[in-house]
């Protein structure tokens, strides 16, 4: 039996082995998705059909907003792959995003836009967002007032201040 060596090995290996032997942050965003879609088909390997999926969407945040009909236009897109590549979107965007923790104070306009910044990232219009506060400067609540057109969110003072 030959010998690999090893850069022979990295050439070779799937995306799972290369997880397992060089771990996520080596793996490109075409291999990562390969191996949640786990499968090609007979004319395409499972980075090949990622590598499209790619490419359908421009840039990997784009996935936010891509639709269950977008991704199954894709060449070896299944609907089960396509809904399991919406979840793992989902997910990621929940796992940016900050618990809610009930003592998060807010000392400055910074504070406010840092505790609101990762659920409105990647929005495709203007979101208007209240964070309502304790006394303590504590966030009790937070509420989207008004969605906006592409680029304004134009709330006049009397929509806030509804008795």
């Amino acid at each position: 039996m030959d010998m690999l060596l090893v850069k022979e090995i990295g050439e070779t290996a799937t995306p799972d082995q290369r997880l397992i032997r060089q771990g996520a942050e080596r793996l490109t965003n075409a291999e990562l998705l390969a191996i949640i879609l786990r499968t090609g088909t007979r004319a395409l390997s499972a980075v090949e059909v990622a590598t499209e999926v790619l490419q359908q969407v421009e840039h990997l945040q784009a996935l936010r907003h891509v639709t269950l009909e977008e991704l199954k236009a894709v060449p070896g897109v299944s609907n089960v792959k396509a809904l399991q590549l919406l979840a793992v979107v989902e997910l990621g965007r929940r796992l940016a995003q900050k618990p809610h923790v009930e003592s998060y104070t807010i000392r400055s306009p910074a504070d406010a836009a840092a505790y609101v910044m990762a659920e409105m990232t990647g929005l495709l219009q203007e979101h208007f967002v209240a964070l309502f506060l304790n006394v303590k400067n504590q966030i009790i609540y937070q509420k989207t007032v008004f969605v906006g057109s592409l680029n304004s969110s134009i709330v006049h003072p009397r929509e806030l201040v509804r008795p």
